[in-house]
């Protein structure tokens, strides 16, 4: 029963996203995100009081799965530069892969202009960044004189700017191709000579779907 709950939560949360990511907060209606979801008014409300509440879930959803891309990401590469890069690779991973990512990045920008701004998930994204960012100019692979804590907004603002262009003007087909674009031109700017060409290289390829590692039996 309790696990019949946790698919019956889920599948709301993804019917919601895509509502959500679809039609906006302020259009879309509880029959769509039920249609899109299967389930019946009565399994929604027995886990979501309010559209309001289930926008919040949403937001809460797809931070806690960028959190957990980076977690991921971080725990399996040991070079700190390559996690930086391989994480926002992540990121568009699941803004391409996954409705909640989707809808909550939509809901945060939304919500955030009607009731004040949606701080949280970006204020952790900078830092997770920022970590990273410090740990590779520890390691000798960021150029002296970089700013950390200003690279670390940077990276996560260029991001946010190229995710949004590339979802008005193509519905993010080209996400990975602008993302590349993005550190190419970032690359010779903070990244020490020795460690270009990797980045270069990491910064080129497909992204992956990152998993928790299997354990030895």
């Amino acid at each position: 029963m309790q696990q019949r709950a946790e698919d019956t939560r889920q599948a709301v949360l993804v019917g919601a996203a895509t509502s959500f990511e679809k039609f906006g907060y302020g259009t879309a209606s509880l029959s769509t995100i039920l249609a899109n979801a299967g389930v019946t008014k009565g399994a929604m409300y027995f886990h979501f009081s309010s559209k309001e509440d289930l926008a919040h879930a949403v937001i809460g959803a797809q931070h806690q799965m960028a959190m957990d891309g980076v977690r991921l990401v971080v725990a399996q590469v040991p070079s700190a530069l390559d996690a930086l890069i391989l994480v926002s690779q992540e990121m568009a991973r699941q803004l391409v892969d996954e409705p909640v990512a989707r809808g909550g990045m939509r809901l945060t920008l939304e919500i955030g202009s009607i009731q004040g701004p949606v701080q949280r998930p970006y204020l952790d994204w900078i830092e997770s960044i920022r970590v990273l960012a410090q740990r590779a100019h520890d390691e000798g692979d960021i150029a002296e004189g970089v700013d950390v804590d200003a690279l670390a907004k940077f990276v996560v603002g260029a991001f946010t700017g190229v995710q949004t262009l590339s979802e008005v003007l193509y519905g993010r087909a080209d996400l990975y191709a602008r993302l590349t674009e993005m550190w190419e031109l970032l690359i010779p700017a903070v990244v020490a000579p020795r460690a270009r060409t990797r980045a270069r290289g990491l910064a080129g390829a497909q992204p992956r779907h990152w998993t928790e590692p299997s354990t030895p039996s």
